[in-house]
């Protein structure tokens, strides 16, 4: 789920087709793509379900500073007891073609790589501009010599649209010495009272961009600082009349 990507956490979906009662005792997500993560505690007695989830953590990606490497496959490790049999240790594999599985570490080592040639984030500083807020992203280098690093685009979340000010796309900017400041522009894409109240995702904005010796495109998240997110919501909420 949205809410589940900030927090390094997938749901195990469970179905129980029969009435004999099957207790979840703990859960674990284990491959060698990801850092090991202790068992989750669960603690619960399933009757028949279509299907009840479970979210359970998993570790930091293993990335390359270079390429993304093939997920490798993963395994469920669930202590349960199925009625009155003892509590016992259950292993359901999951493949490595699994598209979630793949989808989560390419996203995780796609960003790793970016971030290893720089660094972006937020100014303090952001100015009231008729329906739209001005300030800048400060990119650093990081690494990768002096060869040129570009900063394809920058994307919306849920709830903020976040554009360049100079209007250019593809790219962006250039880095091409030891830092840059973009000029960016945020606007308030939502003003429906719901959409404030499950703000998950609010202020993981996407960058692209395309680091040296790669010859790919990658994307990271940029989220801006604890007082930079106040601005905004503040900014959101006048803009949209809601009530502070």
């Amino acid at each position: 789920m949205r809410s589940d990507v900030p927090v390094h956490r997938v749901r195990v979906a469970v179905t129980n087709t029969t009435t004999t009662p099957v207790y979840f005792s703990e859960l674990q997500v284990l491959s060698d793509s990801f850092e090991p993560m202790p068992p989750k505690r669960v603690d619960m007695a399933l009757g028949r379900t279509v299907r009840t989830d479970f979210p359970v953590p998993y570790g930091p990606a293993r990335c390359d500073p270079k390429t993304i490497p093939a997920p490798k496959p993963a395994v469920i490790v669930a202590k349960l007891r199925v009625g009155d049999e003892p509590l016992r240790e259950v292993r359901y594999p999951v493949p490595a073609g699994d598209p979630l599985l793949a989808r989560l570490v390419r996203t995780e080592c796609a960003q790793f790589i970016l971030k290893q040639a720089i660094e972006v984030s937020f100014g303090s500083e952001w100015t009231r501009e008729g329906d739209s807020l001005r300030g800048v992203l400060s990119v650093v280098r990081k690494g990768g010599g002096g060869e040129p690093v570009t900063v394809d685009d920058v994307g919306a979340t849920t709830h903020f649209d976040l554009k360049p000010a100079s209007g250019k796309r593809k790219p962006i900017a250039v880095l091409t010495g030891a830092s840059l400041e973009i000029p960016v522009l945020v606007t308030s894409s939502r003003c429906d009272p719901h959409a404030f109240a499950e703000a998950k995702q609010a202020y993981l904005f996407p960058l692209w961009g395309t680091p040296p010796g790669v010859g790919e495109t990658y994307t990271m998240e940029v989220v801006p600082p604890k007082p930079v997110q106040e601005r905004f919501w503040d900014y959101a909420v006048d803009l949209c009349g809601l009530p502070s």
